[in-house]
């Protein structure tokens, strides 16, 4: 079986973070490991408190899983931290992972942003140039290229820019833009739009993590990079449209959708 590590924060509501990255792991079939980086005290409403965990605990559980295990790839989610960031750039560098998907979470729903000057800093300098494919929606594309993005030409330019900063590939995801979310995937010589479908419904908590973690996860099982992005879409799509109503907020995609007859 391959498997896939995940390097990121656990979301007690279960809906994002590695609860999320573990269960689409596990519904795309692929044995999902994880190296948490943070604790967070969060439901579909709000996130009350977070624990960063200690940096050598993050090296410890990377290096734990690597040296054993191993992993066919590996997804990374939010890092709060330069510290974190250049603790996880150093196991990467040292065990040399195949594939590394980077979902630069850089901005709450609500607009506001989540990490310091300084750490966005150093994730574009020391941990973007490691990834096989950063993953930006929006607003995250527009602090990385440090240019608004209103529209789909828009798109193609910070695509440039921020694949100039040393990943193998970009994909900015468009959902937060009027009509169809449409994903631009750009590898340093060419473009490819990925067209998707608005569903309309407020159950999309998790949904960047979930489709950065089924890249990873197909990329694992030996995809190539446009048909792990395109199969992934598909699958993320089907989550949204199959969501759950769950909590009384922003509840999360349905991950295990294709293995039940119904939703309750």
């Amino acid at each position: 079986m391959k498997t896939a590590l995940t390097i990121a924060g656990s979301d007690s509501g279960g809906g994002a973070g590695i609860q999320a990255d573990i269960k689409t792991f596990s519904a795309l079939g692929v044995f999902g490991m994880s190296a948490i980086t943070a604790i967070t005290s969060q439901n579909t409403v709000e996130v009350r408190s977070v624990q960063l965990i200690d940096v050598n605990i993050i090296n410890d559980q990377v290096a734990a899983v690597l040296e054993d295990i191993g992993a066919d790839a590996v997804k990374i989610g939010m890092l709060a931290t330069p510290d974190i960031i250049q603790t996880v750039a150093q196991c990467l560098k040292k065990y040399k992972p195949k594939h590394i998907v980077l979902d630069p979470v850089m901005i709450s729903k609500g607009g506001h942003r989540l990490l310091e000057e300084d750490t966005m800093q150093e994730l574009k300098s020391t941990l973007i140039p490691l990834a096989s494919l950063v993953t930006p929606n929006i607003p995250e594309a527009e602090v990385l290229a440090n240019m608004p993005i209103h529209n789909e030409p828009d798109m193609y330019e910070a695509c440039r820019v921020i694949k100039k900063l040393g990943a193998q590939a970009v994909l900015i995801k468009g959902g937060h833009l009027q009509g169809n979310p449409n994903d631009l995937y750009y590898e340093g010589q060419t473009f490819q739009l990925f067209r998707g479908e608005r569903i309309e419904t407020k159950n999309v908590h998790g949904t960047g993590c979930t489709l950065s973690a089924a890249i990873a996860a197909l990329l694992a099982k030996g995809k190539e990079m446009p048909t792990a992005i395109d199969e992934a879409k598909d699958y993320i799509t089907n989550a949204i449209a199959n969501s759950l109503n769950i909590g009384q907020g922003y509840g999360p995609t349905h991950h295990f959708y294709h293995l039940y007859e119904c939703v309750t």
